[in-house]
This record gives structure tokens, sequence and C-alpha cells, in this order.
């Protein structure tokens, strides 16, 4: 039997604000720079903002290769607390060269908590992110993988 893929539907965007980011350390050829997430909106099936305060402690690898990881909190208009980590890598495509804003391999893993009794489906499913990186702003557009 072949593998077939799963399916995914686009649950929701978010759109986090970014500031400059700021140097925390050198390792070998690569440096780990700290970037604020200072708001944002969350748009789809939930609706919800982002709140300042979190932030993506990104790994520039001596091959080019950018590590992210964000960890940062939604609140949704009803009211709800969401816990938010998304890890993922910014790359080129093969062949493709340039500087970060022309990558556009960036694909993460958001993870997701939640006391919220209507929301607890974000603790059990797993989602996929598909993002764009721009100077003040990253926009995640996240999907549901589907059975």
């Amino acid at each position: 039997m072949r593998p077939t893929p799963p399916d995914l539907r686009h649950a929701f965007t978010i759109v986090a604000e970014v500031a400059e980011p700021e140097v925390l350390e050198h390792r070998g050829e690569g440096t780990l720079e700290f970037i604020p997430i200072t708001g944002g909106r969350v748009t789809g099936d939930i609706t919800a903002a982002v709140l300042p305060g979190g932030g993506d402690w990104c790994l520039t690898r001596a091959d080019g290769v950018f590590r992210v990881e964000a960890r940062y909190l939604l609140r949704t208009d009803a009211g709800e607390l969401v816990d938010v980590h998304n890890v993922g890598y910014l790359r080129h495509l093969p062949g493709e060269t340039g500087d970060w804003t022309a990558m556009r391999y960036f694909q993460s893993t958001p993870v997701f908590r939640t006391a919220s009794p209507r929301l607890q489906h974000l603790t059990s499913t797993v989602f996929v992110g598909r993002a764009r990186a721009g100077a003040d702003e990253v926009s995640i557009d996240v999907f549901e993988v589907l059975a």
C-alpha cells in the first residue's frame, strides 16, 4: 500500500508584529538573536490579539539557514488565553540566492496550550504553518493536519 499524505485545512492566520532583533550570543559561526513580538492579530477559525511580550529566538546558522523558535500568547476576542510555541526553519529553496527577504521556505510546527474548553481541539491536533517574514511583521498561515 502506498503512503498518502494527509489533507490540510486552513484554520487561521497569525500576523505577529515584531521589533528589531537583538543579538543574544555568538555560537561558533552562528548567531542567536531575540526578536521581540510587540502585538498582532489572528483571523479565521479563531479571532484574537497577539499579546506583546513574546518573542522569537532565531539562530542564524553558518549554512545560512535560520532556525526559529517563537513563544507568545494570544487573547481571543472571547477572552480566552492561548499559549503558542512555534518552531521552524527559514531558508532558500534549491537554486535560490539572496538575503533573508528572498528566502521562500518558511515552514513551522505550532503547538498550542489553553485552559479554554471551547479551544481544546488546539491541544490535541497537529498543525503546520507556512510563514512570510517582513521587516516589521511575520504572517503565519496555520493549517490543521486532517486524518
